[in-house]
């Protein structure tokens, strides 16, 4: 009781004036972002040289969009949650209309259409797709009675089932499974009975096996899954990607072999790797430790945010400060498993480390929205 009293009446002294940043969220956030820069030079630096261009081609485009991101995570840390939740439903309609537009108007790559070619750059709607589906499910629980009601279920699954519909046309399976880890941490953590989770995992299973029964899933994405379950039945093409990574990350043992130094990385042995593989880079060359220490800082970041919530001012800060984490931790858990080979290969990448400009710009913002909740921590909830 005493330590209650003590933080209201500091509180109270304060005048619900904004506090400082989270500088611990903040460094964190930056020193991610800068490791990931050196591992995409370090991925990608030795195929311009071999063809003779500008080893620092991707690195100067990727630090483009880091700062861009830095400077969009500073715009949305002074959004006030409060006055965005009323913003909730145009933002999630934007994005719907982007996910529409990719079909007519999108690039494609052989394999999915998920980009909006804007000339220099390509779009990516279906990131932002994932901070509008966070506000939106955070705006109807926050408003719900606890524990929730089974229309409230229905009415977020409804307005999740909409855009993940869509990504799945493109087809992005693994977009999709963000969505779903998102809804059902967020139902969670929003009042959901046990009743309505088991019910939710139960209609899960059942759907994603009635998607494989109707063959509604690409040739490419069963394979994946396929060889990840029985990877001696497939052929080596199938598996290559993770066997790379695999001996790349092995190869580096304890201490690494050194910055630049990484044979597999070197001489581009693992696919993609500046961008679903950028993992590979940091255990080859930082071994053991290296690795280890990457992982604490997402572990930290996370961490954080899992503090922001608990203090946040208002149920909807609440939730989607909650919703960020949740969407970052099925990022990192995905992308790292997958390179160890405890996970199929998803496409998903490394929040803040992969290559890619939409995907850094969007998780900045996420990321800005929920260290506003800090931010304004002491604020009255109605401002």
């Amino acid at each position: 009781m005493r330590r209650i009293r003590w933080v209201r009446s500091h509180s109270t002294a304060l005048g619900g004036e904004p506090l400082k940043p989270d500088l611990v969220l903040v460094l964190t956030y930056v020193t991610i972002s800068a490791i990931g820069l050196l591992m995409i030079f370090s991925a990608t630096a030795p195929g311009f040289e071999a063809a003779g261009e500008d080893p620092a081609t991707e690195l100067r485009s990727q630090a483009i969009w880091v700062v861009l991101g830095f400077i969009v995570f500073a715009v949305a840390s002074t959004i006030n949650l409060v006055e965005l939740k009323g913003f909730a439903s145009p933002f999630y309609l934007v994005s719907v209309v982007l996910l529409v537009l990719v079909f007519p108007l999108g690039e494609s790559d052989g394999v999915a259409q998920r980009w909006i070619d804007l000339g220099r750059i390509q779009f990516q709607p279906s990131e932002f797709a994932k901070i509008a589906v966070i506000l939106m499910i955070a705006s109807i629980l926050a408003a719900a009675e606890r524990p929730i009601k089974w229309n409230t279920v229905a009415h977020v699954l409804v307005i999740v089932g909409v855009p993940a519909g869509l990504i799945f046309l493109q087809p992005d399976l693994g977009t999709m499974l963000v969505f779903a880890a998102v809804t059902l941490a967020l139902l969670f953590v929003g009042g959901a009975t046990l009743r309505q989770l088991g019910f939710l995992f139960v209609a899960t299973v059942v759907g994603t096996v009635g998607l494989f029964q109707l063959k509604l899933i690409e040739d490419y994405q069963i394979r994946r899954l396929t060889a990840f379950i029985d990877p001696e039945s497939h052929s080596l093409d199938a598996t290559y990607n993770q066997v790379q990574s695999e001996i790349a990350i092995g190869s580096g043992g304890f201490f690494g072999k050194g910055l630049f130094e990484g044979t597999q990385t070197n001489l581009q042995f693992v696919p993609v790797q500046s961008s679903d593989f950028i993992f590979t880079a940091v255990g080859e060359q930082f071994g053991f430790v290296g690795s280890v220490i990457v992982i604490a800082l997402f572990g930290v970041l996370l961490f954080r945010l899992v503090v922001i919530a608990m203090s946040a001012r208002s149920r909807f800060a609440f939730l989607v400060t909650m919703g960020v984490a949740a969407m970052l931790a099925f990022h990192i858990f995905v992308n790292i498993g997958m390179t160890v080979r405890i996970m199929p290969v998803t496409g998903l990448p490394l929040p803040f480390m992969s290559a890619g400009g939409t995907v850094f710009v969007a998780l900045s913002a996420a990321l800005g929205l929920a260290h506003s909740a800090w931010i304004r921590r002491n604020s009255p909830v109605g401002e």
